[in-house]
């Protein structure tokens, strides 16, 4: 399983920007997808995950402002970032228990990350 991050960038603070992660390979069951997010300086921490039914957790940081979904026909990860803070600014990872065809065992995979920059 491949997992590729698109829509980092920078942005002023209170912007919005939406990122997007595509899941390609012998996918029999991607459960569940994740965005972590690493700070300058920081250890990697999780954003939010959702399952393939929808069901979502966020990290307190980010409740109320991003908002994680997936497209489970497309393999997509989604997470829509509103009233971004300078604090927000990290390279971003999507991440995801996958099953794969035909050994149908689970790993876990991350993608190459993304990164995101809020300016004050």
């Amino acid at each position: 399983v491949q997992l590729q991050a698109f829509g980092g960038g920078l942005v002023q603070a209170g912007g919005s920007l939406r990122l997007a992660c595509a899941a390609s390979g012998n996918i029999f069951l991607i459960n569940p997808m994740r965005w972590y997010r690493q700070p300058p300086g920081k250890q990697r921490e999780l954003v939010a995950s959702i399952t393939s039914g929808g069901s979502t957790n966020y990290a307190d940081s980010v409740k109320g402002r991003f908002t994680i979904s997936r497209d489970n026909a497309e393999n997509t990860l989604y997470l829509q970032m509103n009233s971004l803070k300078p604090e927000d600014t990290a390279v971003y990872y999507c991440n995801a228990a996958g099953v794969t065809i035909p050994t149908m065992t689970t790993s876990d995979y991350w993608g190459q990350g993304t990164l995101v920059t809020v300016s004050s």
